[in-house]
């Protein structure tokens, strides 16, 4: 009885530190209920390692923070690590690892805010001996974690979609950083109050400060999902256009092949009936070369090309080929919703290249460019092979990648620059330069 009766009273005690030593294993389960939150609302896939990483990486400097820094100054030490704990670990997008930081601190904030309160009311208590007496504190954090897990049972039975899946334009990017970060001051600032005054603070104005954050958040959340389907849709529209663009090349060239298809059966049969193979092998290599335009035009289709940034890109530069005489040979292997790279890289990367293999052909005989998509699942491995015919075979291909170098006119050198660039952003891409007789060959493996 008298070991119960000195726990009853550490307990019931006010003392910081052992109020910390008791609470401590909490912030295990608080990890789980924010790596659950975070990835649920953000439909974030994960594998039980990272799950793991997370709540302990998470776990063990929220603590080192809370036994060294005074509260509420550590809860930004928290945000700043959780930030880079999400970004390296989980490997989000930035928009994504900024949402994934807001939204679980603003939950917690908000409920926390919400109950705290009340528990002051009711118990009779000042802020200090709610926060440093450990019956007190395990009460209100079993309120507020219970509170949090109902909630996400709330949001996983929903099937919560934001359309976060996609990526957004770089102005928007900008646009949208800004707000959240703005958005997260202004929430750093809202606890730092709470944790100072909440304890004199009228429940009128702590219900207030509740009311106004969740409608600033509710209103950010929802202009966000807006802004992100009004890019889709302007997306969407694109990708129609080019491919009823495509649609009217092939439509237009199939019309040519059933108007000239009499005319090329007699000149086959010509050639059989006079057992002329030499001749035969000529007018079919040209036949060829007119069946696999028509084949290239096909292959420009957004169900193959599952990335309506990527197939308007790919439409563009068949343009581009078309308008400066140069064929272009496609082959796709690929999926783009599986891209282990920055969609933003690498749609840069891909145009640099596919203008660079365009402008060298144009300058030579052949006018060919080949450009092929392949997912090699067994070495873990996508391949993009660009090659183009070129007329200067001296080319050092590694000087090409210095900046300012060009071989051509009214060109300042910089595109090859940029690819060395976010090449080096990206640890786990690699260009590999080959040029031989007849090609130049760029091929990008992305490993994963």
């Amino acid at each position: 009885m008298e070991v119960l009766h000195s726990i009853w009273n550490l307990l019931i005690s006010q003392n910081e530190m052992v109020t910390k030593v008791i609470c401590a294993p909490t912030i295990f389960v608080e990890g789980l209920l924010i790596f659950s939150l975070l990835t649920t609302i953000l439909k974030i896939n994960y594998t039980k390692k990272q799950q793991l990483l997370y709540i302990v990486l998470f776990s063990f400097t929220s603590l080192l923070t809370e036994f060294v820094i005074s509260t509420p100054y550590n809860l930004f030490i928290n945000y700043f690590i959780m930030f880079i704990v999400i970004k390296f670990v989980i490997r989000t997008n930035t928009i994504k690892t900024i949402l994934a930081v807001i939204i679980p601190t603003v939950v917690f904030a908000l409920i926390g805010t919400l109950i705290l309160k009340p528990i002051l009311l009711i118990f009779n208590l000042s802020s200090e001996q709610a926060q440093y007496t450990p019956i007190y504190k395990l009460l209100y954090l079993s309120i507020m974690y219970i509170t949090v897990w109902i909630l996400y049972k709330i949001i996983n039975s929903m099937n919560l979609d934001l359309l976060f899946k996609e990526d957004f334009t770089h102005k928007n990017k900008k646009i949208i950083i800004a707000n959240l970060i703005f958005g997260f001051f202004t929430l750093g600032v809202q606890l730092t109050i709470t944790a100072f005054y909440t304890d004199v603070l009228p429940v009128v104005i702590t219900f207030l400060s509740f009311l106004s954050l969740l409608t600033y958040y509710f209103i950010s959340l929802n202009s966000l999902t807006r802004t992100m389907k009004l890019q889709i849709t302007t997306r969407n529209l694109e990708t129609a256009e080019s491919y009823n663009n495509s649609l009217s090349i092939l439509y237009d060239n199939v019309k040519a092949f059933k108007h000239d298809f009499d005319n090329m059966v007699f000149t086959i049969g010509g050639f059989v009936s006079t057992d002329d193979m030499n001749g035969l092998k000529k007018y079919y290599n040209s036949l060829e070369k007119d069946c696999q335009r028509v084949n290239n035009i096909a292959l420009l289709n957004p169900n193959l090309i599952n990335n309506s940034g990527i197939y308007n890109l790919l439409t563009a530069k068949y343009q581009k080929a078309k308008n400066s005489k140069v064929e272009i040979e496609l082959d796709f292997f690929f999926d783009f919703n599986a891209l282990h790279m920055p969609i933003y890289d690498f749609s840069r990367m891909l145009g640099i290249l596919i203008d660079n293999a365009i402008e060298a052909a144009s300058e030579t005989d052949e006018k060919i460019v080949k450009i092929m998509f392949r997912d090699s699942p067994n070495n873990r491995t996508q391949i993009i092979k660009i090659e183009n015919s070129y007329k200067n075979k001296d080319v050092d291909k590694n000087k090409i990648f210095e900046k300012g170098v060009t071989g051509k006119e009214n060109h300042s050198g910089m595109g090859l620059w940029e690819v060395k660039q976010i090449i080096k952003r990206n640890n786990n891409i690699n260009l590999i330069t080959e040029p031989n007789e007849k090609y130049f060959k760029q091929c990008l493996e992305i490993y994963y």
